[in-house]
């Protein structure tokens, strides 16, 4: 695990809930309301409750001390408009604390919140890795319910790879990462090591 790869998934956390969020602002409230089929049963508690999950998990990497407080003071957002700009504000601070991590603070743990009397340290990238497989998981039946709307589901996964950076340009402009996504990893110096036999 890296330093990069975390930046790297972060930016991409930050533009797939974009284009996710473009597509429910489009819906009428009938639509964004209406119970559908996925974990949660419509598209407003599915979108709702990604955002109030990052919240908990920022909270807790960013050391403030709220902890399941978070769910208690979560007020969920009718309007989509509204509920995009709270997540993009969530994905910016992502986005920031991932950009900030040096390699020592991967390891390092940060007490979670499970309840009455139960923290539970846990190690960064572990958080950070199921913070982000946790938002794909929710993402996924975001799509999938939008494919029973009038508003075609958006194109996700134009990210890591450079035939996608067409694609990918005025998203990234809008998010304030025009400069690209970072390398994941650094390419090696010179030839390549020949084991010896």
């Amino acid at each position: 695990m890296s330093t990069a790869l975390l930046a790297a998934l972060a930016r991409n956390n930050a533009f797939a809930n974009r284009r996710i969020g473009a597509a429910l602002a489009r819906l009428s409230a009938a639509e964004f309301a209406a119970a559908r089929t996925g974990f949660f049963p419509s598209l407003f508690e599915t979108a709702n409750h990604v955002l109030e999950v990052d919240l908990y998990y920022l909270d807790a990497l960013e050391g403030g001390g709220r902890g399941r407080a978070v769910f208690d003071d979560f007020r969920p957002h009718h309007d989509p408009v509204v509920l995009a700009a709270a997540q993009g504000e969530a994905d910016r601070r992502l986005v920031a604390f991932c950009d900030g991590l040096g390699e020592a603070d991967l390891a390092r743990r940060v007490p979670t919140d499970r309840g009455p009397g139960r923290i539970v340290p846990e190690r960064v990238d572990a958080l950070l890795l199921h913070l982000f497989q946790h938002q794909i998981h929710h993402r996924g039946q975001l799509h999938a319910m939008l494919a029973g709307t009038a508003v075609a589901p958006p194109q996700l996964d134009e990210w890591l790879l450079d035939h996608d950076a067409e694609a990918r340009l005025a998203d990234e402009a809008d998010l304030g990462l025009s400069g690209g996504v970072p390398p994941v990893a650094a390419a090696p110096e010179g030839p390549s090591p020949v084991r010896a036999r």
